[in-house]
């Protein structure tokens, strides 16, 4: 029986699809749940802020215990060598070298023609190879390339240095018997393993995947959830099945394999999917003036909250005032009234002044001036719009970043000079901070939220 390796890209394709961003602990879950499952291979995705990217890969790194860890290097050489110094210290590091070999693909992302292509190809592979002993070249749009020169760039990335080639069937409209054709023309040409990269678009995914293996294919690339992909746990149930037919099987747990993606899925908190079972129970989270202090401990928990006897209580009184006038709350107002109630703390940051400049043609610029025992701190930061601008511009007057878990604005008022409320949660030591900021300017409310949630920090800590 011929071992399929499987190479895990849910976090790729979570991340290219969703509208909202995966926090730290969603990224790590993913990760730590396709490593637990037994898949050959994780895959993040590109590196996107070198900064944040890098603190998040490097902890995955150290957490991926059987696996390899895989990474996109980019198209240029620099970009390269940032995404090796994130999973540099990963037990098992892949350097990925993803180009398109699509006519199409090639002049539409880098205007060059197939000579170009091939010198690209073999710049970035002999780039990756100088770093990391283990390179993967994925040949993007593969099934619409011309059949002369997916062959040349598989070659080319083989004569470079590569130890994968991996076609990706991006259009999503090849049949199994076409996937099979192009998996065995490349396996004839190059001497060492295939991967593919499957499409469900026309709901062949499993179909093509055992095609491809008949025709010699060492390796799949699935993911646990998304939309047009192989599937792991389709796949998984097919080889389990009929696997002996092929002659081939797969290295996945398949007595947990379900179970463990029902968990993975659950710990996603924000909405990635349509259906009543991804909906997490942060969102069910309903309190009111008869719930009792053992309600308000657990449902804090379970947004990730560990609050001292005193502070439950305090949080509990203001629970009570609130829905004495309100009648209950939910998840959003529960966080702030633990962010207003809980762990209040002496201020060692005190906020003076901000100024910030941001326009649709440039990144955003501010200044914050703090106070910290009698003595004035300034920073000074570009970022993403001016709340991310204004966050950077903090860490700078400390020194120091902390993860940003989660981030809320909401009106407390009506009309044009609406009070606004803006919620922080911070994460030091596995432990989340919260705090929150209120003005009819919206930067400041969030400034003071983000100030107030670092007080706590510092206090503790000391």
């Amino acid at each position: 029986m011929k071992k399929i390796n499987i190479s895990d890209i849910t976090l790729k394709k979570l991340s290219a699809n969703r509208a909202v961003s995966l926090l730290f602990r969603e990224k790590s879950a993913i990760a730590n749940c396709a490593d637990r499952l037994g898949a050959d291979a994780v895959e993040l995705p590109a590196v996107k802020s070198l900064r944040e990217d890098s603190i998040i890969y490097k902890t995955i790194a150290k957490n991926i215990h059987n696996a390899v860890l895989a990474i996109p290097g980019g198209s240029e050489a620099d970009e390269v060598e940032a995404a090796w110094e994130c999973i540099k210290d990963a037990r098992s590091p892949r350097l990925q070298i993803e180009l398109p070999v699509s006519t199409i693909q090639m002049e539409y992302s880098y205007h060059v023609k197939q000579a170009k292509m091939l010198e690209k190809i073999g710049e970035l592979v002999s780039a990756a190879k100088a770093l990391c002993s283990d390179v993967e070249f994925s040949a993007i749009d593969a099934t619409r390339a011309d059949d002369d020169f997916l062959i040349a760039a598989a070659r080319e990335a083989e004569a470079k240095g590569a130890d994968i080639i991996t076609l990706c069937d991006c259009a999503g409209a090849s049949t199994p018997d076409q996937i099979a054709d192009m998996v065995a023309r490349v396996k004839a040409a190059v001497s060492v393993p295939v991967y593919v990269e499957l499409s469900d678009r026309i709901n062949m995914a499993v179909a093509s995947a055992f095609a491809a293996i008949k025709a010699g294919a060492d390796g799949l690339k699935c993911a646990m959830v998304g939309k047009d992909i192989l599937l792991t746990g389709e796949i998984s149930d097919a080889v389990n099945t009929c696997g002996a037919q092929i002659g081939a099987e797969l290295g996945l747990n398949n007595t947990i394999i379900h179970a463990s993606i029902e968990d993975m899925v659950a710990s996603i908190n924000h909405e990635a999917y349509e259906t009543e079972e991804a909906v997490s129970e942060k969102k069910k989270i309903l309190l009111d003036s008869d719930s009792s202090m053992a309600q308000v401990s657990a449902a804090a928990s379970l947004l990730g909250y560990e609050l001292s006897d005193s502070d439950v209580g305090n949080v509990y009184k203001s629970l009570k005032q609130v829905c004495d006038k309100k009648g209950a709350v939910g998840a959003k107002e529960f966080e702030a009234l633990i962010a207003s109630s809980a762990m209040q703390a002496p201020s060692t940051y005190h906020f003076e002044t901000y100024t910030t400049t941001s326009s649709n043609l440039s990144s955003a610029m501010t200044q914050i001036t703090l106070k910290c025992d009698g003595e004035i701190i300034c920073g000074v930061s570009a970022g993403d719009g001016p709340i991310d601008s204004a966050f950077r511009a903090i860490e700078q007057c400390i020194g120091h970043h902390y993860e940003l878990d989660d981030y809320q604005v909401q009106s407390v008022t009506e009309g044009k000079e609406a009070l606004g409320s803006a919620l922080v949660r911070l994460r030091s030591g596995g432990k989340l901070y919260s705090g929150n900021g209120t003005s009819t300017d919206i930067v400041a409310a969030s400034i003071r939220a983000f100030i107030n949630a670092l007080n706590k920090i510092v206090f503790e800590e000391d």
